[in-house]
């Protein structure tokens, strides 16, 4: 049965949220302007069948279809061991990732602590900043991509030792930090690749050891550092 066969069947979040992702994809591609994304993300969550969703995306490339999670048969190692031996398989633990995107409109966002980075997070920032935090996360797969795109703002990304960093991202009045790419992986760690565009903004990219618990942040070390800012 397709969309168009039962166009007034009801939608749920997650086909709105399907949609709201190819949306960003299309945005971060530079196949929609900023305004064509809003009109389209507004109808996205304000629609409620599948034959109001059905159009919003019809111009628009259809989302890839994810290849089945990583497995591996090896028993993962405890949370407190993966950085005392490096037993990276321990954190790479295959599905969805738990957000997928973030949005900062004259405001921030943060993503760190305890999350799943998906195969691929996209983080938008417009007179703002964001803080992408790698450092206690898990990953769904052994490669990720983060696509940043900071226009008049900045975006962070801390990533732990032994994290591989490939950056592939365009400024213009803005840069990328490659400063932390080519440093060698660890065994069994995953890449992170960072893309995306800059447009007078910047997006730094840290290597900082976890964050000792029950502990201080010590002083500088506590606070993002956004190129061009």
């Amino acid at each position: 049965m397709t969309d168009d066969a039962v166009p007034d069947l009801r939608a749920s979040d997650a086909d709105r949220e399907r949609v709201a992702e190819v949306l960003r994809d299309a945005l971060a591609e530079g196949r929609l302007d900023m305004a064509e994304f809003e009109e389209r993300l507004d109808a996205t969550y304000r629609a409620r069948t599948y034959g109001e969703l059905t159009p919003i995306t019809r111009d628009l490339p259809a989302a890839g279809v994810a290849p089945p999670p990583d497995v591996s048969l090896r028993k993962p190692a405890a949370r407190g061991e993966v950085d005392a031996d490096g037993a990276w398989g321990g954190r790479i633990v295959g599905g969805e990732g738990s957000s997928t995107w973030a949005v900062a409109v004259m405001s921030g966002f943060q993503r760190r602590g305890r999350w799943t980075v998906p195969r691929r997070f996209t983080g938008f920032a417009f007179w703002g900043g964001g803080e992408i935090d790698l450092r206690e996360a898990d990953f769904a797969a052994g490669e990720v991509v983060i696509n940043c795109i900071a226009v008049m703002g900045g975006m962070n990304v801390v990533v732990p030792p032994g994290v591989e960093v490939v950056v592939r991202g365009i400024g213009v009045m803005g840069g990328f930090d490659h400063s932390e790419q080519g440093v060698p992986a660890a065994p069994g760690a995953p890449r992170v690749v960072i893309t995306g565009f800059a447009f007078w903004g910047g997006v730094g990219v840290e290597r900082k050891r976890r964050r000792e618990r029950g502990g201080l942040p010590r002083g500088r070390d506590a606070r993002r550092r956004h190129l061009g800012h």
